[in-house]
C-alpha cells in the first residue's frame, strides 16, 4: 500500500548513517549549508541511559547512531539508536507499563482520521510509545481558528493538518514510522487507510466520513474509538469482537453514510445530538446547537478537553493493545463533575491514640497470679495461641488451633507458646506457694495440653523469674549496635544448656548483615504472598481496635516515615502488582535495617523428634521454657529482646515451605539453608527461635493480653 501524501520530506525527517557513502555525502551537503544548524545528543543520550536503574542489555551499539536532518527546520541531529531512544524516553512510564508490555504496544499500528481533535490522540498515543506505526488522515490545512484546540503554532497556519501532527511526532521520535492522508478518507482510499491497522480512532468532524469509518471498522473487523469532548465523552465499539455490531451503539438506526454525505453544519446538528445523547450534553454546548448556523459557525470546544480527549483515548488503546478488558459501550471522564464534587480531605485520624497504653499495675496473687502471668506468655504476632481453664486445683492451657496461621506449621509456634505459658504459670505459682507437679498431654481437639496441678510448695529460682517474666517485653527498637560481651553470651548459653536447649549465636558485622538480608528476603516473601500478608496486617491493631490480640501498632516501633509507607504496603493490591513485575526488593528493608541495628542475632535450638510425630509438639512446648529463660536473662543483662520470625522458621520439611508459600517455596529454602550455614547448626539441632539482641531505647508501648477466665473471682 502507498500512502497518499506530500513529499515525505515535509512531514518526515531524513534518517543519515554516515557509513553509507550517499548519506555522507547528503551530510555534508547539509555541513556546508549555513543555513543548517547541527546538534549532537549522543553523548548527553548515553548518560542519561547510563543513570537509569536497571537499564535492559541492547541489541544496538554506536553503528545505529543517526544523523537526523529536519527540513522544516532545517536542523541537522545526531541521535543514538533507536532501541536507546525509546527505553530513555519511556523509561518513566515504568511501572505503568512494564518493558514487556512496552515491547507489545510497540507492535500496533493505529490509524487516526481527523487532525483537530485527532492531533492530541495521535501525539499521546507517541508520546507514551503505545504504538509502533501510526497512520494519519486529513484533508483540511490549519486555520488560526483551529488554534483554540490544535497544539500548533502560527508558523503552521496553511499548512495541512496531517502533516502538522506527523511533524511535531517526528520531533519527539523521529525513528516511529507515520504515514498521512493529506486529501483524508475517501471512498476510494479509505480500505487502504485500514488495512493493517491495529485500532482505528475516528475524530473527524464529517458525519457521512464517522459512518464510511465505522462501516470500514466492521469489514475489517477492527476496534474503534472515538472521543468527543463535550463531558468527556468515550466511544468504544469493538466490531474486532463484534463483526455484526450496529453502528454507533445503534443510535443512528440504519442511516448510511451517502444519508449523511454534504449536510451543512446546521443540518448536522440533529444526527450529533442523537450521538452524543442530547439528555447529557452540557448545558453549554447544548444551547451553542441551537445557535450553530446563526451566531456560531460549529460547536464549541476546549483545548483542555481536547488534550484529555488524547489521555482518554490513549487509555482505551492500552487497555485494546494489552488484552485487557475493554467492551463496547461508552463513558464520560466529566472534568466538571469531578470539580463540582470537589471537598476537603478528611484528616487521618487512625493514628491518633486516645486510649491509655499504660496497663493497670495491681498486683495480683493467688491463681489469679497464675494465670494471669500465663497469658503474658509471648506468642507468633500476640496471637495467644491457647484456652487457659481452671478445674478444682488444675490449670490448663491446651493449644487453641484456631488461633493457628500459616507460618505456625504443624501448629509447631503455638506449641511453643503453650511450653512458655506452663513456664510462666509455674514461676506464678512457686512465687505464691502454690506449686505443683506439671505434665504437657497429647491428643484430643487441642492436640497438646499443659497442666499445672496447683499444690502447697515452691522453687526459689522459678520465684525470682516471677517478675521478670511479667516485666518482659518486645522491644522493637534499633538498636546501637555496640557490641555485646562474650562473657554475657555465654552465661545465656548456660541459661538455654539448663532448660535443655542450646544457644547460637552471630556478633561479627558481617555476618549480622548477612542474617539481616535473609531476613529482609523471607519478609519479601511474605509480602508477596497473598495469604501470609492478609495474615501479617490482620496482626496489627489501629487506635480504636481492640488491643487485646494482635501487636498494638506503636509496640512496632515504626519512624513515620515508614507509617506512611504501611498505607501503601497493607494493600493487597499492590502486593499483586508488584508480585506480578517480580518487584518489592524494599519490602525487608525495616527488618533487614532492625537487624543491622543489633548487637547480636541469637538462636534457642534443641533436639526435636522426627516431624509430623505428635511428641514434636511436646518437644516443641519443652523448650518454650528454655525461651522464656534467655529472654528474661538477657534483659536483666540490659539488652532488649525481639523474635525474629522469618517465614521458614518452623519448616522442617521440604513441603512445609510449598504450603506455606507456593511461589517462593525454592526461595525460602535457599535462605534457610544460608541462615542454617551461618550458625553452623547441624542436622541433629532444629531451630526455635530467633531473637535479636541489641542495646536500644525503652519500648513506646507493651501488647495487651485477653482476660484470664475467672481471675476476678479467684483468690
Amino acid at each position: 500500500m502507498i500512502a497518499e501524501s506530500p513529499v515525505a520530506g515535509e512531514y518526515r525527517p531524513l534518517l543519515l548513517d554516515k557509513s553509507n557513502p550517499e548519506d555522507a555525502e547528503r551530510l555534508a551537503a547539509l555541513r556546508a549549508d549555513a543555513c543548517v544548524e547541527f546538534t549532537d545528543l549522543r553523548n548527553s543520550l548515553r548518560l542519561e541511559f547510563e543513570g537509569l536503574v536497571a537499564p535492559p542489555e541492547l541489541s544496538e551499539g554506536p553503528r545505529s547512531d543517526r544523523w537526523v536532518y529536519y527540513p522544516w527546520r532545517r536542523t541537522v541531529v545526531a541521535l543514538p539508536g533507536p532501541e536507546l531512544l525509546r527505553t530513555v524516553r519511556l523509561d518513566r512510564n515504568r511501572n505503568n507499563l512494564t518493558r514487556d508490555e512496552q515491547e507489545t504496544l510497540g507492535r500496533q499500528t493505529v490509524g487516526v482520521v481527523g487532525q483537530s481533535v485527532g492531533h492530541s490522540v495521535a501525539y499521546v498515543l507517541a508520546l507514551e510509545g503505545i504504538c509502533g506505526r501510526l497512520r494519519l488522515a486529513d484533508f483540511d490545512t490549519l486555520e488560526l481558528a483551529n488554534l483554540n484546540r490544535v497544539p500548533g503554532t502560527l508558523f503552521d497556519i496553511g499548512v495541512n493538518k496531517a502533516v502538522v501532527a506527523a511533524r511535531r511526532i517526528a520531533e519527539l521520535d523521529p525513528y516511529l514510522p507515520v504515514e498521512i492522508f493529506h486529501n483524508g478518507i475517501t471512498d476510494e482510499n479509505l480500505d487502504d487507510f485500514l488495512h493493517g491497522l491495529s485500532i482505528v480512532v475516528e475524530e473527524c468532524d464529517s458525519l457521512d466520513t464517522k459512518v464510511a469509518v465505522r462501516e470500514g471498522a466492521r469489514r475489517h473487523q477492527l476496534p474503534l474509538i472515538m472521543q468527543s469532548n463535550d463531558r468527556g465523552l468515550l466511544d468504544v465499539e469493538r466490531f474486532d469482537l463484534e463483526p455484526t455490531r450496529q453502528l454507533f451503539h445503534g443510535l443512528l438506526g440504519d442511516v448510511s453514510g451517502a444519508d449523511l454525505r454534504g449536510l451543512s453544519t446546521r443540518d448536522k446538528a440533529p444526527y450529533v445530538i442523537r450521538i452524543l445523547d442530547g439528555r447529557n450534553l452540557s448545558d453549554k454546548l447544548a444551547a451553542s446547537m441551537v445557535e450553530i448556523g446563526e451566531t456560531l459557525n460549529s460547536w464549541p470546544q476546549f483545548g483542555g478537553e481536547v488534550q484529555l480527549g488524547g489521555a482518554t483515548v490513549a487509555a482505551a488503546v492500552r487497555r485494546v493493545g494489552l488484552g485487557q478488558k475493554l467492551p463496547s459501550g461508552r463513558t464520560r471522564v466529566d472534568i466538571d463533575r469531578c470539580l463540582n464534587e470537589l471537598a476537603e480531605p478528611a484528616p487521618d485520624s487512625r493514628l491518633e491514640w486516645v486510649e491509655d497504653p499504660i496497663e493497670s499495675t495491681v498486683q495480683e496473687s493467688g491463681i489469679a497470679a497464675v494465670l494471669s502471668c500465663a497469658q503474658r506468655a509471648p506468642s507468633g504476632g500476640n496471637a495467644q495461641p491457647w484456652m487457659l481453664e481452671v478445674d478444682g486445683d488444675t490449670v490448663t492451657i491446651a493449644l487453641a488451633p484456631e488461633r493457628t496461621s500459616i507460618m505456625d506449621i504443624g501448629y509447631r509456634g503455638s506449641a511453643l507458646a503453650v511450653g512458655a505459658a506452663l513456664y510462666n504459670a509455674r514461676a506464678a505459682a512457686a512465687a505464691q506457694g502454690l506449686l505443683g507437679q506439671s505434665e504437657f498431654r497429647l491428643g484430643g481437639p487441642a492436640l497438646l495440653t499443659a497442666a499445672l496441678r496447683l499444690g502447697a510448695d515452691s522453687d526459689p529460682q522459678l520465684a525470682r523469674d516471677y517478675p521478670a517474666l511479667l516485666a518482659r517485653q518486645t522491644n522493637r527498637q534499633l538498636g546501637t549496635g555496640a557490641p555485646v560481651a562474650e562473657s554475657t553470651l555465654d552465661a545465656l548459653a548456660a541459661t538455654a544448656k539448663a532448660a535443655g536447649a542450646g544457644l547460637r549465636w552471630l556478633t561479627g558485622r558481617v555476618d549480622i548483615d548477612s542474617a539481616a538480608q535473609v531476613f529482609a528476603d523471607s519478609d519479601r516473601a511474605r509480602y508477596l504472598t497473598p495469604q501470609l500478608h492478609q495474615e501479617m496486617f490482620a496482626e496489627l491493631r489501629w487506635p480504636g481496635d481492640d488491643l487485646r490480640t494482635g501487636l498494638d501498632l506503636r509496640t512496632v516501633e515504626l519512624p513515620p516515615d515508614d507509617l506512611a509507607i504501611l498505607e501503601i504496603v497493607r494493600r493487597a493490591d499492590v502486593m499483586d502488582q508488584l508480585r506480578a513485575w517480580s518487584g518489592g526488593v524494599t519490602l525487608g528493608n525495616s527488618t533487614r535495617d532492625q537487624v543491622r541495628s543489633s548487637s547480636a542475632v541469637a538462636v534457642v535450638t534443641f533436639s526435636a523428634p522426627p516431624p509430623g510425630d505428635l511428641a514434636e509438639l511436646a518437644a516443641y512446648a519443652r523448650v518454650g521454657e528454655a525461651v522464656q529463660r534467655v529472654w528474661i536473662a538477657a534483659e536483666q543483662q540490659g539488652l532488649a529482646v525481639q523474635p525474629v520470625s522469618p517465614v521458614f522458621l518452623f519448616a522442617r520439611r521440604p513441603g512445609d515451605l510449598h504450603t506455606v508459600s507456593p511461589e517462593f517455596a525454592d526461595t525460602l529454602a535457599s535462605l534457610q539453608g544460608r541462615f542454617m550455614d551461618l550458625l553452623e547448626v547441624p542436622e541433629s539441632e532444629t531451630l526455635a527461635l530467633v531473637l535479636r539482641l541489641s542495646y536500644a531505647a525503652e519500648v513506646s508501648a507493651r501488647s495487651r493480653r485477653l482476660p484470664t477466665p475467672g481471675a476476678d473471682t479467684r483468690s
